[in-house]
């Protein structure tokens, strides 16, 4: 992108200017991002009263050193099992009060699940590695099957996480782990954020050197095609259309492949989404926020193609 900057600007006879690649900040940290998940707190005597329900074993794991230490998806998984077997333990019950604790339980768990699952997704670590940006730009080449199974990844557990938060408590956690360890080792999503500012600012940069020429002295005198003319009509298909389009498609294809689906991941837990979380999403995720990254990258290049045009009708040259 640095060297089409350069070539656009000794085609039109002008020197590069470099704006500096703005900054979109980075996800916010962990502890903005955690939500705290309500503590149930279920009396010893109740708790001896269980006695035959698969939820005396349930809590009584999450009483124990182990339990006390989960990490965000294993408290998820633990959630979703005191649900099921709290609802299964509900009819076997015989005292009225202790039917009404459990089913106050149920309750309180079923109101906070929306928080497991966020604090299981966006609050955790494992998300952390793929939306980094200090692994710069994606690559000109490559890293395509990576990307195709991190895409089928996203939208299998925005599936899973639909089903749960709708009250499907049946709907399998099991590849959850094997998802979050790709997440871990793979840069793709943070890399795409830093190829769309990386090409917004320099489309925007040669953009701004077009125009200077349209609104300066002409290309082309009386309408006439001349060297300079051509020298331009060739750096538009030969390194425009040759080397940065192919490019751009590949940031529009990563787009729709990780954006996409990481979005629906935070627009399906918008109800827990926490302020500051909202706000970057805002900002990096969703391609149709006004004052989003991805409006400013679409909008950079319709107005790198129309300069384009522009510029050559001065020499009848115009592409179609």
């Amino acid at each position: 992108m640095d060297e089409y900057v350069e070539r656009v600007a000794r085609v039109m006879e002008q020197e590069p200017v470099y704006t500096p690649l703005p900054a979109v900040g980075p996800m916010p940290r962990r502890r903005a991002r955690l939500l705290e998940l309500p503590e149930l707190d279920i009396g010893m005597l109740d708790f001896l009263s269980l006695y035959g329900c698969e939820l005396q074993v349930v809590v009584g794991e999450r009483n124990s050193i182990m339990g006390r230490m989960m990490q965000p998806l294993n408290q998820l998984r633990y959630e979703q099992r005191f649900l099921r077997a709290a609802k299964a333990c509900l009819p076997q019950l015989e005292r009225d009060d202790l039917k009404q604790a459990v089913q106050q339980a149920i309750d309180g768990k079923t109101d906070s699940l929306g928080i497991a699952a966020w604090n299981a997704t966006w609050g955790g670590e494992a998300i952390e590695p793929l939306l980094t940006q200090a692994k710069g730009p994606l690559p000109l080449t490559g890293s395509g099957p990576e990307v195709a199974q991190l895409a089928a990844d996203l939208n299998q557990w925005n599936a899973i996480l639909a089903a749960l938060l709708a009250g499907d408590l049946n709907v399998s956690l099991q590849p959850a782990s094997e998802m979050q360890q790709r997440w871990q080792s793979n840069h793709a999503a943070g890399q795409l954020i830093r190829s769309a500012l990386l090409v917004t600012t320099r489309l925007d940069d040669a953009t701004r050197l077009l125009q200077q020429r349209i609104d300066g002295r002409p290309l082309c005198l009386d309408g006439k095609v001349n060297p300079k003319a051509r020298n331009a009509e060739g750096l538009l298909v030969t390194v425009f259309a040759g080397e940065v389009q192919p490019y751009l498609a590949q940031v529009r294809q990563r787009r729709d492949q990780l954006l996409e689906p990481l979005a629906q991941m935070a627009t399906l837990q918008s109800a827990v989404m926490p302020p500051a979380f909202r706000q970057w999403h805002q900002r990096v995720l969703d391609p149709q926020h006004p004052d989003g990254l991805w409006r400013a990258f679409d909008q950079a290049i319709v107005e790198h193609a129309r300069s384009w045009q522009r510029l050559l009708e001065q020499c009848g040259l115009a592409p179609g």
